[in-house]
């Protein structure tokens, strides 16, 4: 596990991808799944006590939503935490893990009133290990939990994903897109057993003081708090919602002039997801934000075109005329 640990922050250093999410980002998404919570043990395992929005979120909404048992556990080498006068690290080599199981009825609004929330309370102590989401101890942590709902490193989301899945757990992730045509990912959305939450696109987040500074999406607040805003962030999940069951309405019919077939499969192009025809049933490429109005009640997913090599269901590279395309998502009508 040594190794582990040191690839874990090897991983965060060089990659960037520590993001902190803000309180209205989580509060918004999770409007949509109330009913998921009641009598749930929820685990957040890449989230500092202290700091981590997600375990105000549900501190703050813990009766309201009728949870069982809250988890938060914290990576020992997170940069976002702060020592001051209210609580500090006694050992930078422990991660520290929150358990809460009853909550009075009293209001959590700023990261003060949390810390002494969590002080009065003694609801927060060391872990034995530096709290490596994939460690034993947290592990352990993810099987009594029923939901697991985090941010995890953009860097590491693959391997978050490996042990929601082999331990058959419900979930709701923060992710990038890119995320989406991973061969460990696609295969599930392909399935139907993931799918994409209603965020999806633009989002902010708090970053590290030691994040470098950027030429775009990148600003310092009055506070001197850094922050980023990603274009292609996204939330993941299988909790059932009603997005993934409205279907895409479709105005426009089929031409070979408008849909031209690819030059090496026999598949059409379809530019932009308003523009697939309603009289087509063919295999058809698609942008590949068309997984986020994916309806498997409506469509099929046949593949992916990509490199035409990347794993078993990159099906061609997407050519027309010659000329190369950027990656599609490959579809077909019910």
């Amino acid at each position: 596990m040594a190794n582990k640990n040191s690839n874990l922050q090897v991983a965060k250093n060089q990659k960037d991808d520590e993001f902190y999410t803000t309180y209205e980002t989580i509060e918004k998404e999770l409007s949509h799944y109330l009913n998921h919570f009641n009598d749930k043990t929820i685990l957040c395992n890449c989230d500092d006590p202290y700091e981590s929005n997600f375990c105000k979120y549900f501190l703050l909404n813990f009766n309201k939503l009728g949870i069982k048992r809250l988890i938060c556990t914290s990576y020992a080498g997170s940069k976002m935490f702060k020592k001051n006068a209210i609580f500090k690290t006694s050992n930078k080599k422990h991660g520290y893990v929150l358990d809460v199981k009853s909550v009075d009825d009293e209001i959590i609004n700023t990261n003060e009133e949390l810390a002494r929330f969590i002080i009065d309370n003694n609801v927060v102590h060391e872990l034995n290990g530096n709290g490596d989401f994939r460690s034993e101890e947290c592990i352990n942590y993810l099987k009594d939990s029923d939901i697991i709902v985090t941010n995890p490193p953009f860097s590491l989301f693959k391997e978050m994903m490996s042990i929601i899945m082999s331990n058959n757990k419900k979930f709701l992730l923060i992710s990038n897109q890119n995320a989406l045509t991973y061969k460990e990912i696609f295969p599930l959305i392909q399935t139907n057993k993931i799918w994409t939450g209603f965020q999806f696109g633009e989002m902010k987040f708090r970053v590290p003081s030691t994040s470098p500074e950027r030429k775009t999406r990148f600003w310092i607040d009055e506070n001197g708090q850094k922050w980023r805003s990603l274009g292609n962030a996204m939330w993941l999940t299988n909790l059932d919602n009603e997005k993934r069951h409205q279907k895409i309405f479709l105005s426009k019919t089929y031409n070979d002039r408008d849909y031209p077939t690819y030059d090496n499969y026999d598949a059409i192009n379809v530019r932009t997801i308003n523009d697939i025809p309603s009289d087509y049933y063919g295999v058809m490429g698609v942008p590949i934000t068309f997984i986020n109005r994916y309806n498997s009640e409506q469509f099929i997913i046949v593949g992916e075109a990509n490199h035409g090599s990347d794993n078993e269901f990159d099906l061609f590279k997407p050519t027309i005329n010659g000329k190369e395309l950027f990656k599609r998502i490959l579809i077909k009508r019910k």
